[in-house]
């Protein structure tokens, strides 16, 4: 049987699948200003979803036009909206690519749109993936924006298995804005408001809890460089 705070979770999970806006409004908002009143007393400090880009690179493979096609039907199925076509800024004769030739797609979602592509996101898409153990917070950038990719598109229940001729991954940027004080406005506290916005979305971060045992920020940081370093000197030994 269900016990309370079981019950309490699925009622939060039906409300953010009713209309993840309002609930960012109505809940997160007001919570997080009554709570944290000296880091988020002013609204715009807030963290927020500003947009969403989705793009996939074809390559050489854009010039087929079946292909294309393809493609530019899969993303207005998942997404909604038609994509744009990216072209080549400048030709490299090593690569085969002539100035202003046709690359990939690109769909950029704000408003509604974004919000219902985040919501299918979260609650189905990541569902479909085989093996999933969530996704690291390490993928957040100096921004604070983050930044996934994913191998295929038949994970997205829009997509048929029976239409798909070859898989195709692509990557999405989810875009944030905030406007922090100078005196929080540096990388580490931009990621940290993108694991607060997150974790009220439930986007599922798998190692978000194993930095609970550090008091500040610094140390924090003094980690990721550490690790980096380490990863530096692997790569040096091979």
């Amino acid at each position: 049987m269900l016990n309370q705070n079981s019950l309490d979770e699925i009622a939060e999970i039906h409300r953010l699948l009713e209309d993840l806006k309002t609930e960012y409004q109505e809940g997160f908002k007001p919570v997080l200003r009554k709570n944290h009143p000296t880091m988020f007393g002013n609204p715009h400090t807030i963290p927020k979803l500003k947009k969403i880009q989705i793009n996939r690179g074809l390559g050489l493979a854009a010039q087929n036009s079946n292909i294309l096609k393809k493609s530019i039907q899969e993303f207005t199925a998942i997404t909604g909206q038609k994509p744009v076509i990216t072209r080549s800024k400048k030709a490299i004769a090593g690569f085969k690519i002539r100035e202003d030739m046709e690359l990939g797609l690109s769909v950029t979602l704000r408003g509604e749109k974004m919000y219902s592509f985040i919501t299918k996101l979260i609650f189905f898409t990541f569902a479909q993936i085989r093996d999933f153990r969530g996704l690291s917070v390490r993928s957040f950038d100096k921004a604070g924006n983050y930044t996934l990719g994913l191998k295929e598109q038949l994970i997205f229940p829009e997509i048929e298995y029976e239409d798909v001729d070859q898989t195709q991954g692509f990557s999405i940027t989810i875009v944030m804005s905030n406007s922090s004080p100078k005196s929080r406005s540096t990388s580490i506290h931009k990621v940290l408001n993108g694991i607060i916005l997150f974790e009220f979305l439930r986007f599922p971060l798998n190692d978000c809890g194993n930095y609970e045992k550090y008091s500040s920020f610094s140390e924090v940081s003094q980690v990721w460089d550490r690790k980096k370093h380490l990863k530096r000197k692997r790569w040096s030994q091979e």
